[in-house]
């Protein structure tokens, strides 16, 4: 394969990941801040623990820091509810992303190594179908636990295994 080829090629595989990477994120945008926590909700100094509630904060308590003297012992986290559910939101959508992302990676590496008889589009495509699992598996990873991120990683190294394995034997068939 000459230069020119893998250049092509690798051109292939990082336009396959932007295609994908933006066509999730057209389709299934990302959790917004704004749309759960709006702007500051008021410009006022909160130092007691029922105003803060009253404007749906929540009261947390210094515990690094002596507080100065007659002043407030806390201070309120004005979002901190709206950040814990656009947490949860981003949870929920990473895990959708890697469910979507996984499928896609695959068909797309079966579809580079199946139907494209030129082996630059061939690589470039397969290449690309790796990059969208990586980029689904790395939505998900900083949420899963261990046991989940070894069953995954473990489950695709078989499976890729396989893949060559048969793959390469249908080819030497065809030779």
């Amino acid at each position: 394969m000459d230069i020119k080829n893998i250049v092509i090629g690798v051109a292939i595989i990082i336009l396959t990941i932007f295609v994908t990477f933006y066509g999730i994120n057209t389709f299934y945008p990302k959790p917004n801040y704004d749309d759960f926590c709006g702007e500051i909700k008021t410009q006022e100094v909160i130092n007691s623990l029922e105003r803060c509630e009253e404007i749906g904060g929540k009261w947390g308590v210094y515990e690094s820091v002596r507080p100065v003297e007659g002043g407030a012992e806390g201070f309120c986290d004005r979002d901190y509810y709206c950040r814990q559910d656009l947490e949860d939101a981003r949870k929920i959508r990473s895990r959708n992303v890697f469910l979507i992302a996984l499928p896609l990676g695959i068909m797309i590496i079966v579809f580079g190594a199946f139907v494209f008889g030129l082996e630059t589009v061939g690589a470039g495509l397969m290449g690309g179908g790796v990059g969208t699992l990586i980029y689904g598996a790395g939505a998900y990873w900083p949420y899963s636990e261990n046991w989940i991120r070894f069953a995954i990683s473990l489950l695709g190294l078989m499976v890729l295994i396989w893949f060559a394995y048969w793959f390469n034997k249908k080819m030497e068939k065809k030779k």
